[in-house]
């Protein structure tokens, strides 16, 4: 039987973190999930042992948080650009001497072969790197980068002509209404976006440049990958950030075997 005692802190946001609440719950481990939406919370199960926290986390709430869940262990499996509060996590969990696990989703291969290529696949380190340069000067600009980093192109809107692609949430629509999108260069869609919805987007919006996050395959970044050679577009891959994770797994099964191993 499960020891009541302590309870996993599951950093949610995500699909992986979805999958894990789940397995975490069919085998009642107590687990507390914290989530920065109410729209994210109704993703996950409603079971006795597992709590769905709203809300965001900082470095003042984080105490007073471990302590009132008796945090006993803390699995990341945040947003692989989320990096604050995997940094606040590992922070507390070194000061704090908590087991800490991060679940990453797994990465696609970057080595992209020219020749195997339309159109040439740019990667870059950050988002200041993609503004400071002239990869976005008078072209059609497709952005799926999640709407936080909208308001960094409110500069680009008399240079080029940029749509984005936001979630379906009040918070998201808003935040790139107020970065200078009309509402006619906004959709909101949940990813991963099918291959054929993908192309027909692109089309209809005369796309000739797409910029994405290396969000791996549950962001759709593999079909991204293959429409731009198809249809002969640049895409802009934005890397992810380097993060000194103390220990990482892409695995369910590792994951659930260190949830089991400290409660």
């Amino acid at each position: 039987m499960v020891d009541s005692s302590g309870r996993i802190w599951l950093i949610g946001g995500t699909t992986e973190s979805v999958t894990l609440a789940n397995a975490i719950a069919f085998r009642g481990i107590p687990c507390t999930v914290t989530v920065t939406t109410t729209a994210a919370k109704s993703l996950y199960p409603q079971t006795p042992n597992l709590r769905v926290r709203v809300g965001r986390l900082d470095t003042n709430g984080l105490e007073q948080f471990l302590e009132n869940h008796g945090i006993v262990a803390i699995l990341d499996a945040s947003h692989p650009y989320a990096v604050e509060i995997s940094q606040i996590a590992i922070s507390a969990a070194c000061a704090r001497h908590i087991p800490y696990l991060r679940f990453e989703r797994q990465q696609l291969n970057s080595q992209v072969s020219s020749e195997l290529d339309n159109s040439p696949i740019i990667y870059l380190n950050s988002f200041q790197d993609l503004i400071a340069g002239n990869y976005l000067h008078q072209q059609r600009v497709l952005l799926t980068i999640g709407y936080k980093h909208l308001p960094l192109f409110r500069g680009w809107q008399d240079q080029s002509t940029l749509y984005a692609r936001v979630l379906p949430s009040v918070t998201a629509i808003d935040l790139a209404i107020a970065s200078g999108f009309s509402r006619d260069r906004i959709i909101a869609l949940r990813p991963p976006v099918p291959a054929d919805l993908e192309k027909a987007l692109w089309h209809h919006w005369d796309i000739s440049v797409v910029v994405t996050k290396a969000s791996g395959v549950a962001g759709g970044e593999d079909i991204k990958r293959a429409v731009a050679t198809e249809l002969g577009i640049s895409l802009v891959i934005i890397t992810r950030p380097v993060v000194d994770y103390p220990q990482q797994t892409s695995h369910v099964s590792v994951a659930l075997e260190f949830c089991v191993r400290y409660v």
